[in-house]
């Protein structure tokens, strides 16, 4: 049980406590309620750009690493297609720090010129080396594109194209930033050695005077039903064949989600797991096969992903991954293999926890999705779903009119 203390500023700004008196150590973890799902489709990759942005500087402090090093601080960030999260980490004595720091950048940024050019010009290297010149980059821009005809989740966090970063204003990231970076669109979470009553008061005294943006409804246009396969051949520089099929699951908070999460344990949870057993180990038809999802907020996507043996046919390949399908939607698993993932899945969620800094990540993260304490009874979640749960959501959701493929030929075979 983790427990922790709240509380909402008048500007919308809601700050969490979680009191560890084990550690010297503070976290500060900042989540705003933006990520890639809220952009322009016009001007991708703003929420990732303001990853960058944010470490250039703001109205009073030039340089944002210098003075939280000085305090004996780390700190880093991350964007998703939902949500952008800032934090640091620093010692329990030296909190303030953390909080002038993020406080000041919240209020604004120092927009200038010199520093939207050189994060443009990281971001846009980034882009080249990692999705564009990378073998395979381009496979999840073109998945994206191919399974959503109207989500957001279209593109990826690094922006749909080099152009839209490339051609970024300082108008632009403005009115980006004081659209969302608000008291009213962010979670504030202060983990480690503190006193609830000390932090509230900090917040208040630190943020309690920036203003909250005055429009944050999301209006997120919400992908239909898919009803027809979708397709797409290509062929690139690669070493091997590759294949890559998806199926839309449902959102974050629902049943259907911890169903498909368990699914991608069953087939894709490590050596042990049906399509490598089957597919690496016992046909030797993939040098490598997984399944996953992304977790994401809004319903996704559950993927199998692998990389042909040399000499393999793609269909022999596709047609043994609807095999192992086949077998999930027509035969209930054994009780022993679910439990066998759901155990796994609940030994990797309190691995994570065990460190103040993933804590305080998770609670801001159930919190944007409507309350912290759900943190505690996520396990729950899991243990609810039955043999017959997965049956029914793989007959749901493995349906060929749901899928879409992508078949990556290398130009050597």
């Amino acid at each position: 049980m983790i427990h922790f203390n709240k509380h909402t500023l008048h500007n919308g700004l809601k700050i969490i406590v979680h009191e560890d008196n084990s550690t010297p150590m503070a976290v500060v973890n900042i989540m705003y309620n933006v990520g890639a799902r809220d952009e322009d489709p016009q001007k991708t990759g703003f929420a990732h750009l303001f990853e960058h942005l944010m470490f250039g500087g703001s109205i009073n402090i030039p340089e944002y690493d210098e003075p939280l090093q000085k305090a004996g601080g780390d700190n880093n960030a991350y964007t998703t297609n939902d949500l952008t999260n800032y934090y640091c980490v620093l010692p329990a004595q030296n909190i303030e720090t953390a909080f002038w720091l993020e406080s000041d950048r919240m209020l604004s940024l120092a927009f200038n010129k010199k520093s939207l050019n050189v994060q443009r010009k990281v971001v846009c290297e980034e882009f080249k080396e990692h999705y564009i010149n990378k073998p395979y980059g381009d496979i999840w821009h073109n998945m994206r594109n191919l399974a959503f005809d109207v989500h957001p989740y279209k593109w990826m966090t690094i922006g749909k194209e080099l152009s839209h970063i490339e051609n970024a204003t300082i108008e632009d990231v403005k009115a980006f930033f004081f659209k969302h970076y608000r008291p009213n669109n962010a979670i504030v979470v202060v983990a480690g050695n503190v006193q609830s009553n000390q932090i509230f008061q900090l917040a208040e005294k630190w943020f309690g005077n920036i203003p909250s943006s005055e429009n944050s409804i999301k209006n997120i246009p919400k992908e239909p039903q898919q009803n027809n396969a979708k397709f797409l051949e290509l062929q690139a520089n690669v070493p091997l064949d590759a294949i890559i099929k998806t199926w839309h699951i449902d959102a974050r908070l629902t049943k259907g989600y911890y169903a498909a999460d368990l699914i991608t344990e069953i087939f894709g949870g490590g050596a042990s797991s049906r399509l490598y057993n089957s597919l690496v180990k016992n046909k030797k038809l993939f040098s490598s096969i997984n399944c996953y999802h992304f977790g994401s907020i809004d319903p996704g996507l559950l993927t199998i992903e692998g990389k042909l043996i040399k000499g393999i046919k793609m269909q022999e390949a596709e047609n043994a991954i609807e095999e192992e399908l086949e077998k999930l939607k027509s035969t209930l698993i054994e009780n022993n293999e679910l439990q066998k993932v759901k155990n796994r899945t609940e030994s990797m969620i309190t691995f994570e926890d065990i460190s103040v800094e993933s804590r305080a990540n998770s609670l801001a993260m159930y919190e944007l999705l409507g309350d912290a304490a759900w943190m505690n009874t996520e396990l729950e979640k899991y243990q609810e779903i039955t043999i017959q749960d997965i049956q029914q959501y793989a007959q749901t959701i493995f349906n060929t009119k749901n899928s879409s493929t992508i078949h990556y030929y290398s130009k050597n075979n």
